[in-house]
């Protein structure tokens, strides 16, 4: 909301009516009938009835020239710091401090009028904007600046069901009043949430801003944040499928998720110079994330530029491919003979039983020469080895190796070195992953330099 607008709520809206002493009392209202609910009394009408108290006020309340303004109020609050229109002068203070770009007296008598008055709209709706203002524009007082516009936004929100009409103002102006106010509430709440990590409350606060005014740049873009901050939530598990972790709290929804991600697209089309560029990069990283591909986005964005809420737009999850289905495609394009160790592991540990069944028949019994990272020599006849990438680095064995005969002294290899052989496949284990091979014979005599083993890590699980 641009400051014109707070300035016109603070200054131009505010509607005061004082009465002469000579004003006659208001008739009392017929009393309700003893049946049934009573109606809410209506709110009486401020009375001045000293004539000087009355004159002092309305010579302030005349003053055209702000700062005239302030020391006219400042001189009637002083000399009658218990009258009925206390409020209402101090409401109009804070509107002349506003005109005067007095920030701290402005926020001062802001407080004043909380103290008077807790639920007065244009208070906490200046304490709410102009604390936010500061919070964003940086330094050591900046976190407690949000959290005091959060407060007092929350304190409006929970106010405008409530709030009285004032003497004098009509009823559409009124509620146009709590629509604009409405806005800053919602704005200031929703970001302090964001910077609280409390995601489905900026997710709320901050659409009920930007569903009040679409082209609200301010707002568009922090929403669009908290829609995609929160990791995304995993892909439904298959039937039957326990091996799934539970998804993690506060995860994002595909729903919140495409939000997320047209209003990212939304905030890129209302940004202007260097800052549309960087928007929309980041907004794509994440669409092409989220979808696997950055097919669509040109499509997004030009949605994006027109409408104002995600209705009818959806964003299908991409599903990466279980290590079952993973194993599957590859027997299905590879020769087992050609696999990589990790990918015989793969297909014997999380494979479908036929695919594990067709990997295992092809290397059973059959010598196979491989490098492998030595993780242990449990004896001169016996090593354990790692030959998966994953499992050097986990330092972990996946291979059990035995040798017919001792292996002689001289050519035994090191721990923590890789290791050129053969072995033939007898027995493994799925899980925790072990082969035993026998037949172990030595490829590369002690002291010769030998490969690396082949960097092939198992695909991640999902």
């Amino acid at each position: 909301m641009k400051k014109n607008v707070l300035a016109m709520l603070l200054v131009a809206g505010v509607s005061v009516t004082a009465f002469a002493q000579t004003t006659p009392a208001a008739a009392p209202a017929p009393a309700a009938p003893q049946t049934g609910t009573a109606p809410a009394p209506a709110p009486q009408k401020k009375e001045i009835k000293d004539p000087a108290e009355y004159n002092a006020y309305m010579g302030a309340l005349g003053q055209q020239d702000p700062a005239a303004k302030v020391s006219g109020l400042e001189a009637f609050l002083t000399q009658y710091p218990n009258s009925v229109m206390k409020e209402d002068a101090l409401e109009l203070l804070m509107g002349a401090y506003q005109q005067t770009n007095n920030s701290a007296k402005m926020l001062d008598t802001a407080a004043k009028v909380l103290t008077a008055n807790p639920c007065n709209l244009r208070a906490l709706a200046l304490v709410s904007f102009t604390k936010r203002a500061l919070a964003e524009a940086g330094g050591a007082a900046a976190a407690q600046n949000l959290t005091e516009a959060g407060q007092a936004g929350d304190k409006g929100l929970q106010c405008i069901p409530t709030a009285v009409k004032p003497d004098g103002v009509a009823d559409a102006d009124f509620q146009t009043l709590k629509k604009q106010v409405a806005q800053i509430f919602n704005g200031a709440s929703g970001m302090a949430a964001f910077s609280a990590k409390d995601y489905p409350k900026a997710q709320t606060n901050l659409r009920a801003s930007v569903d009040a005014d679409p082209k609200n740049l301010r707002d568009v873009y922090p929403l669009a944040l908290a829609y995609l901050t929160p990791p995304v939530c995993p892909p439904p598990a298959a039937a039957g499928d326990a091996t799934q972790a539970p998804p993690p709290a506060g995860c994002s929804t595909p729903e919140k998720e495409t939000a997320g991600l047209f209003y990212i697209a939304r905030a890129a089309n209302l940004a202007q110079g260097a800052g549309q560029a960087q928007i929309a990069k980041f907004g794509q990283s994440k669409y092409t994330k989220y979808h696997g591909s950055a097919d669509g986005w040109s499509d997004l964005m030009a949605k994006a530029a027109t409408a104002t809420d995600p209705t009818g737009i959806t964003i299908s999850q991409y599903v990466p491919p279980t290590p079952a289905d993973q194993c599957a495609d590859l027997v299905k394009t590879k020769k087992v003979e050609e696999m990589a160790f990790a990918e015989w592991q793969l297909c014997l540990s999380e494979g479908r039983p036929e695919d594990s069944d067709k990997v295992w028949s092809t290397l059973k019994g059959k010598p196979l020469q491989m490098v492998a990272h030595v993780m242990s020599i449990d004896s001169p006849k016996q090593l354990k080895l790692a030959g998966s990438a994953d499992d050097i680095e986990a330092k972990k064995a996946d291979i059990d190796l035995s040798f017919g005969a001792a292996i002689p002294k001289l050519q035994m290899p090191k721990e923590d070195t890789d290791f050129q052989f053969e072995g033939t496949p007898v027995s493994f284990v799925a899980k925790p992953f072990m082969m035993t091979m026998s037949d172990g014979a030595l490829l590369v005599k002690a002291g010769t330099k030998t490969p690396k083993p082949p960097i092939h890590k198992k695909p991640a699980a999902h």
